[in-house]
């Protein structure tokens, strides 16, 4: 990720059954973002957590739930997040966004 410096992280949590068009929603939302040009986005997927509706979602084998928890994370500069952030919004009819300010520290690449 070249954005060494001031950048955003948009972070979305969903549940991995969500659907948008016909394709699981944390797919399609990477897909948009890879399309507005963001500079990396990850899923990630949980093994346990609830919502607004205080519904336990968990991989324990006795409440196994088939809609686990799903966050996608994105970092960028803030404009092209921001530029991002409505398309995002209208596909996340339920689920949370926010935004926060970080600051990308390079990796210490080695040559070759």
């Amino acid at each position: 990720m070249n954005i060494p410096g001031p950048a955003k992280l948009l972070t979305i949590y969903i549940g991995e059954g969500m659907q948008w068009q016909g394709k699981s929603l944390y797919h399609a939302l990477v897909m948009k973002l890879k399309e507005a040009g963001i500079a990396g986005a990850t899923v990630i997927r949980g093994v346990e957590g609830y919502g607004e509706a205080n519904r336990l979602h968990t991989t324990r084998l006795l409440d196994l739930s088939v809609d686990l928890p799903v966050i996608v994370e994105a970092v960028d500069q803030a404009e092209k997040i921001e530029k991002a952030l409505p398309e995002i919004q209208a596909m996340v009819s339920r689920g949370l966004i926010t935004l926060a300010d970080v600051q990308v520290i390079p990796g210490n690449r080695k040559p070759g």
